[in-house]
């Protein structure tokens, strides 16, 4: 089984950290999982410009592919402006509308403040219910006072959650694996 990372973030750690965390939990608790983190810094993603997926750069073809062959997801996004981040929205243009259809994906957000904690809940849920996915039920949010100065999680309340995120998609999966 391959689990994929997806962070939505193009500057700033935070988010891939969240992410990574919650890949490296399943795979403690699952040796023989296949992890990947698709961190958007790396990637010069090709905006959308409705021609075929072959037309645009090879980042981009190779993020689609990586995502089309995974069997189970976690995304993260930071919220900037009260929404998810425009990076994250162009990656989703991209993708095939089945490319998420009964497949687990659970999500974790950061922001600068707990103002923004349902923005995942309004914005990405949706997207996800749009693509057919089966989405975890304990999503974790992040504010920033989460953090340290080295953007290592100082919240013992967060750790637990994200922990909580990695099982429920293991066990999600493995149910719907049989």
């Amino acid at each position: 089984m391959k689990l994929v990372g997806i962070s939505g973030a193009l500057i700033g750690a935070k988010t891939a950290k969240m992410v990574n965390e919650v890949l490296i939990r399943a795979k403690q608790k699952d040796p023989d999982l296949d992890i990947e983190l698709i961190d958007l810094r790396d990637y010069q993603i090709e905006f959308v410009v409705g021609k075929p997926l072959e037309s645009y750069n090879d980042d981009t073809k190779n993020v689609i592919e990586k995502i089309v062959g995974a069997d189970f997801f976690v995304i993260g996004t930071p919220v900037y402006q009260a929404s998810i981040t425009g990076a994250l929205k162009n990656l989703f243009d991209h993708l095939p509308t089945t490319v998420f259809e009964s497949k687990v994906v659970g999500y974790v957000s950061t922001a600068g403040s707990n103002h923004h904690s349902l923005v995942a809940e309004n914005q990405l849920r949706p997207i996800l219910s749009f693509f057919k996915a089966l989405v975890a039920s304990k999503n974790v949010f992040v504010s920033n006072d989460s953090f340290n100065s080295e953007n290592e999680i100082i919240n013992v309340d967060v750790d637990r959650r994200l922990s909580e995120l990695a099982d429920e998609l293991l066990f999600l999966q493995q149910k719907l694996k049989g």
